[in-house]
């Protein structure tokens, strides 16, 4: 294998320049958030089309969810097939096409097609993104590395809200359509951009690509193809592969969901949970809310770009904290205050006084920032780590379809349930963040700093590893294969590569992983 070219990137500006641009995925379907939280209120856009009603506003706002559902689900088979930089490709282009389609509507209907279309890209964009980030990364960089990635999407939110205050003096349809259009310009730009970028290594090696994942690790290593370091990660991810197809491990959502039922069902709630949770009642109706505070038109809109501007750095601590204070903690700390912060906007609204709409913009503030800091970040980042490689793509296309769905659900419902409920919607949502709060502390494992492939220890699933290799090795005996066997151990595969590179490490002088059970944290 050739040496890499001086003048390509490598090691760590390879693996952040990789990461940074990726995160165009998540900027993209933030950037839809904001943009439609915006130009919903403005009065060209009512105008054009006639004055929609909350039911017309909610479709329009939350069939996006619909389309994202449907891919979503189809996005884990499309990762299998044709790659990771594949899928984000044809995500990028779709939600490209879509956008233009919004753009240049002529009325309603066409307007829903288009944002189904665009919820298409986003469905894979979401799915695939998490994946191939988690692929790619260092387990002790590995958080880290999420959590810019939905920094990312929340730059995407906050770029939209200011886009949407800026472009409303504009006295035309082009106050609404120019924030559209230049979703479509960022979505051309992320897939002419995946067509340069590598593909996941893990996958390329699933698929019998050896070289060529071996060439990715090694450049994600700083570039040398004999560094040991990056042979011994190549040599653990083939060994699991090798350990899946030796065991017969099935690949379908059936076997799936039969072996591996407590991950699935972690992924799911985590991505339910950080909908239930409200963020989209503050997202998608931002400007909505705050008129209901007392701030009236361009005002609202201008609360929700300094709101945003907040967003945004709350999702920088986890950067730092969350490969060091762990998922757990994290999420349970946003839990508790987003619950307090719903609970007292219920409150202010409930009491209407000349102090509400200051009030109100703090607690959505607090709330954000909690988000940003917890429960949007970490339910991205959680669900491809905790699934194994064999069903990676199906179980994270399952938690993300959970997403738009709960996504759909929120979004359909929160005009209405605005005009019934009123003031009593924002606790009913703190009541969800207190749920969260329970199931994290009971059910959730904590996952910082372990490997993805050593992710069966955490959850206990060694003995049955165990078991399932004493089968193959008396199979393998009664018919005489036992000197064609692998001479290394197949109950964790990565354990020979592992040790190697501790020791490698503790040459270097560099902390070794130490395996983590379900209470560490």
């Amino acid at each position: 294998m050739p040496p890499s070219s001086p003048s390509r990137l490598v090691g760590q500006p390879l693996l952040y320049a990789i990461s940074v641009f990726a995160s165009l995925g998540v900027f993209l379907f933030g950037y839809d958030q904001g943009v439609m939280s915006g130009i919903i209120t403005g009065p060209h856009f009512r105008k054009y089309f006639n004055n929609p009603d909350a039911i017309q506003v909610g479709t329009m706002v939350a069939v996006l969810e619909v389309g994202a559902f449907i891919t979503s689900i189809a996005a884990g088979r499309v990762g299998d097939i044709i790659g990771r930089r594949g899928t984000l490709f044809i995500g990028a282009v779709v939600f490209a096409v879509g956008g233009a389609i919004q753009t240049f509507t002529p009325g309603f209907w066409v307007m829903v097609v288009g944002r189904v279309i665009s919820g298409f890209g986003v469905g894979l964009l979401s799915t695939i993104v998490p994946i191939y980030q988690s692929e790619i990364s260092p387990p002790d960089h590995r958080g880290a590395l999420a959590c810019m990635e939905f920094t990312g999407n929340i730059f995407g939110y906050a770029s939209s809200v200011w886009i949407d205050y800026f472009s409303s003096f504009i006295e035309s349809d082009l106050s609404w359509r120019i924030p559209l259009f230049i979703q479509c310009v960022i979505g051309a730009i992320l897939a002419a951009g995946s067509l340069v970028m590598p593909e996941s290594p893990r996958w390329l090696i699933d698929v019998d690509r050896d070289e060529e994942g071996m060439r990715v690790i090694a450049d994600l290593h700083g570039g040398d193809p004999e560094d040991i370091v990056a042979k011994a990660e190549f040599q653990e991810i083939k060994d699991r592969v090798v350990f899946e197809r030796e065991s017969g491990e099935a690949r379908s959502y059936t076997a799936m969901w039969k072996r591996y039922k407590r991950r699935v069902l972690l992924a799911m709630s985590s991505q339910a949970f950080a909908q239930l949770n409200g963020i989209n009642v503050i997202s998608y109706y931002a400007p909505r809310v705050f008129e209901e505070a007392g701030w009236i038109g361009r005002d609202a809109i201008l609360m929700t770009g300094i709101n945003a501007i907040i967003y945004i750095l709350s999702t920088l601590p986890p950067w730092y904290l969350v490969d060091r204070w762990g998922r757990r903690f994290i999420l349970m700390t946003g839990a508790a205050v987003m619950a307090i912060s719903l609970g007292l906007t219920g409150w202010w609204m409930y009491i209407d006084v000349a102090e509400t709409p200051l009030a109100v913009v703090i607690c959505v503030i607090v709330f954000n920032a909690a988000f940003g800091f917890s429960w949007g970040p970490i339910p991205w980042l959680y669900p491809p780590e905790i699934m194994p490689l064999s069903v990676r793509a199906k179980g994270v296309s399952i938690s993300t379809a959970t997403n738009w769905a709960f996504n759909f659900l929120v979004g359909e419902m929160t005009p209405e349930l605005q005009v019934l409920i009123k003031w009593r919607l924002y606790p009913m949502h703190g009541f969800f963040c207190v749920c969260s709060f329970i199931l994290v502390y009971f059910l959730y494992p904590e996952t910082k700093g372990v490997p993805l492939e050593e992710m069966d220890a955490v959850f206990g699933e060694e003995e049955l590893e165990e078991q399932l290799e004493d089968e193959e090795s008396e199979r393998a005996s009664l018919v005489s294969r036992g000197s064609r066997r692998s001479n290394h151990s197949r109950r964790l595969p990565s354990s020979v590569s592992q040790g190697l590179v501790s020791r490698l490490m503790g040459r270097n002088g560099r902390e070794s992983y130490q395996p983590i059970g379900d209470n560490d944290e």
